[in-house]
């Protein structure tokens, strides 16, 4: 054999051996699903009056879990305060529903320094927007979350809040079921 047959033979062997590593790599390595539904982020709510109102969520629902929102987990935190007076909650998800690039969310509230909020559900709606995302929560309408009476799961208002230029970082995974 010439020189540059060899050479072509070599080339073409460890092409060969290269590709079929790769593909045996691939093969035994498990495809990476994404999540379900997801809410990430946090913002602060544009206020006239000046109030600090700041909403942080980290809520996932696991690939799994797709045809049953309620199995969702994670953490959502709030808090309003104006000169100083005010109150903050944490809440454990019990839901979460995404379509497109809105997201509704609910949980029971685990820690707050508001008196009688501990163990009360509380919802809360997010479009994410980009740079202008907006908000809602299902006490809007039904004065504090301490007021609000049995709250059913993934239930709040329209996001008709804007959250503070410059603040809006919320991504949203929309939620694809298997009906």
């Amino acid at each position: 054999m010439n020189r540059r047959t060899k050479i072509a033979v070599l080339g073409s062997a460890l092409l060969l051996t290269a590709g079929s590593a790769a593909a045996a790599a691939t093969a035994s390595e498990e495809p990476r699903q994404r999540e379900a539904a997801a809410l990430t982020g946090s913002a602060k709510l544009y206020r006239s009056a000046g109030d600090d109102i700041t909403f942080s969520f980290d809520a996932h629902l696991a690939a799994k879990d797709t045809a049953d929102p309620t199995k969702a987990t994670g953490t959502f935190e709030f808090s309003h305060y104006l000169d100083g007076e005010g109150a903050r909650a944490k809440a454990k998800v019990d839901c979460l529903l995404t379509g497109g690039k809105v997201a509704v969310v609910s949980g029971v509230i685990t820690s707050s320094d508001l008196p009688g909020a501990e163990g009360k559900r509380v919802g809360v709606t997010v479009h994410d927007l980009g740079h202008r995302d907006r908000l809602g929560y299902s006490w809007a309408s039904t004065g504090n979350p301490v007021e609000t009476k049995e709250l059913p799961r993934c239930v709040s208002s329209a996001p008709f809040e804007k959250v503070r230029k410059g603040t809006g970082d919320f991504t949203v995974v929309p939620w694809r079921p298997d009906f």
